[in-house]
């Protein structure tokens, strides 16, 4: 399949592989391209390198290059909202986001892949959000030259799936805000929530259409509910009045409404008291207090899910607890961190 040849001895011969380069502190990257004629002057830049041997390929039909094999996998891992950067390097080829969106990969389906061994795929977590031309996952054949058997069982794999990778579209959703809480209503503070919301909902691609106000009372908080989704809101956010203090009458407020499939409660930190219901197809999240103080909580992780028409359920919840841990940190770097991850 292949055989050396001491590199003095190479020119003219036609390198099988990108031969990468580097310099500590400066560069990483390809020194020579694949298919470069070796020439007298590179004798001792590959000696630099390392390089005292240099490969010559013998290929039989069962035998797959690198450059080839990346190019097949990378085609079926991508989905929907991705693009393929140009050709291999180095033998690896990048996804990369073709839009905004919220990345999903099919995890399951990923593992498969990379048990196979000699293939494999990196990607970004799932539901990460990303901007349109992020890097979102490498393929790349690990040695020089596979079995073409096992490259298609990857393809195979691959595309089995409707997606391993794949970035959706956020829908541009018409939110109505319920401010609840006696402080808030009958002037004594200020609200803090509807600005921090409407950047939220603003960075994402939706709009406020509707603010409302209601006291810590069920029926009044259930009217101002109703009001909005007359109004045309798709999305129904509610803030403050989630705890277990005997005011706090939101979640009542938003059963009243006539809210189905609820789900309180979930196991991270700050948004443990976050609720998720849904009006029909419209969905209501309720968010604590939390989302006054914390600049990113449970509220950042699922409003890009509820925008790409995700149903949340208490098993969505449930897996959050995983990685649904806080640090807080004093320079917040998310999504470029470990939260919801």
């Amino acid at each position: 399949m292949t055989k050396s040849i001491p590199v003095d001895k190479a020119v003219g011969t036609v390198l099988p592989h990108d031969v990468t380069e580097i310099r500590q502190g400066e560069f990483k990257g390809r020194a020579f391209k694949k298919g470069h004629i070796i020439r007298h002057e590179d004798v001792e830049h590959l000696k630099r390198l390392g390089k005292e041997h240099i490969y010559v390929l013998e290929l039989t039909a069962d035998d797959i290059h690198e450059n080839e094999a990346a190019d097949l996998m990378a085609k079926a891992l991508a989905g929907l909202g991705t693009t393929i950067s140009g050709e291999p390097v180095e033998g690896k080829l990048n996804l990369l986001a073709a839009h905004d969106g919220l990345l999903k990969i099919d995890v399951e389906a990923l593992n498969r892949f990379n048990m196979l061994g000699e293939v494999m795929c990196s990607t970004l977590h799932t539901n990460t959000p990303v901007k349109k031309g992020d890097l979102i996952a490498g393929t790349r054949l690990i040695p020089l030259i596979g079995k073409r058997a096992l490259v298609e069982q990857a393809v195979k794999i691959a595309r089995q799936n409707p997606a391993v990778v794949e970035v959706k579209e956020l829908s541009r959703a018409k939110a109505g805000l319920i401010i609840t809480g006696n402080e808030v209503f009958h002037g004594r503070i200020k609200d803090a929530f509807e600005p921090v919301l409407r950047k939220k909902l603003s960075d994402l691609g939706s709009e406020v259409i509707e603010v409302r106000f209601a006291p810590d009372d069920a029926d009044i908080i259930a009217r101002e509910i109703s009001g909005c989704l007359e109004a045309g809101a798709d999305l129904i956010i509610t803030s403050g009045g989630m705890s277990v203090d005997p005011d706090d009458v939101t979640r009542t407020g938003i059963a009243r409404a006539g809210a189905t499939d609820i789900v309180y409660g979930t196991p991270v930190l700050p948004g443990a008291m976050f609720l998720v219901g849904y009006y029909g197809a419209i969905p209501v999240l309720g968010l604590p207090a939390c989302g006054m103080f914390h600049k990113i909580t449970v509220f950042d992780l699922i409003l890009p899910r509820v925008l790409v028409g995700e149903k949340i359920t208490r098993e969505d919840f449930a897996k959050m607890g995983h990685g649904g841990l806080c640090r807080n940190c004093e320079k917040c770097q998310y999504p470029i961190c470990g939260f919801g991850k």
